[in-house]
């Protein structure tokens, strides 16, 4: 694969993305945050020295400008990675100034990941000490009771995050009366996701339905650190039901492991916070610079870097 030596150069591609959409943070309008992110992650992907092929991006061709499903950015003659990216995960959080607005890419050795289309995902995730404790097929309960026995805990003790949408109404009510404590979430859960498996994040389990594209990343993640994660497609329409038909799948709603997922071996993963999170600092910008602070994992080494970077800006 590529040279261990070139994954910071992948940090700064989500670092530039990120000062990119700080600048816009808090301001209301999403599709100018999003325009800021998608348009600086691929100037930089573009001026990679690899050759990336897009397999889970920003959408289909002929739907979105930068960053399509399938495109190829980077130098040399061939694909030499599959990428898996959101620019800008949280754009309404980005926009009002809420807490787990990151940006994310992942890269693998081609067919390492799963092309997941942008459709609904029931998902469960956790770190390593609960790692082979989960199952889809059971309920929420009984998952949490298997989850507490891992980490040798009472579920009562467990923290468990949701999206509070009205689709998990049936879920918050299981949780609580499992007896877990619980997170509701605006959005962000891949951040979520990811802080499962972060000591001391405060985050023992992520549940519920969200977006394909973000468990993917979230499996990428929590491979590397030795966590877990379990999911389902949940399409809603015939076009959906056709993309996922296409992955050649035993079943349309067959459960998937984080291998299933994320069948690549080496696996880099590098996120940068945009804002403050449970498991990143958003950005710092000041007059003369910026600081911020990021994520890189390397799958086939377990090895876990948090970087703080100092941004000087040069004088235009």
């Amino acid at each position: 694969m590529w040279e261990h030596n070139l994954d910071l150069e992948f940090v700064r591609v989500t670092e530039a993305t990120a000062l990119a959409s700080a600048r816009l943070m808090g301001r209301g309008d999403e599709a100018a945050a999003q325009k800021a992110a998608v348009t600086a992650m691929h100037d930089l992907l573009r001026r990679s020295p690899l050759r990336c092929r897009i397999v889970v991006g920003e959408g289909d061709p002929g739907q979105v400008p930068y960053l399509s499903n399938g495109e190829i950015l980077g130098q040399g003659d061939l694909p030499a990675v599959d990428v898996a990216l959101d620019a800008l995960e949280g754009t309404n959080i980005c926009a009002s100034g809420r807490p787990n607005s990151i940006s994310v890419l992942a890269l693998t050795d081609p067919g390492g990941f799963l092309a997941t289309p942008d459709v609904y995902m029931e998902k469960i995730a956790v770190g390593p000490k609960a790692k082979g404790a989960i199952d889809l097929s059971l309920s929420p309960t009984e998952n949490l009771q298997r989850i507490a026995a891992a980490l040798q805990a009472y579920v009562e003790d467990l923290t468990v995050v949701v999206l509070d949408r009205p689709r998990h109404e049936r879920l918050i009510k299981d949780i609580r009366e499992a007896g877990a404590k619980l997170r509701l979430i605006g959005d962000g859960d891949l951040s979520a996701a990811i802080a499962a498996a972060v000591k001391d994040s405060g985050v023992d389990v992520l549940m519920g339905i969200g977006g394909a594209p973000q468990g993917l990343l979230a499996a990428a993640a929590l491979k590397g650190m030795g966590g877990d994660m379990q999911g389902r497609f949940l399409p809603r329409t015939q076009a959906e039901r056709t993309k996922i038909s296409a992955l050649g799948l035993r079943e349309l709603h067959q459960i998937l492991t984080i291998d299933d997922l994320v069948p690549g071996q080496d696996v880099l993963f590098v996120a940068t916070g945009i804002t403050d999170g449970d498991v990143l600092r958003g950005v710092r910008l000041s007059g003369k610079g910026a600081t911020t602070h990021s994520l890189a994992i390397r799958c086939s080494t377990g090895t876990v870097r948090f970087i703080q970077t100092e941004h000087r800006f040069l004088p235009a």
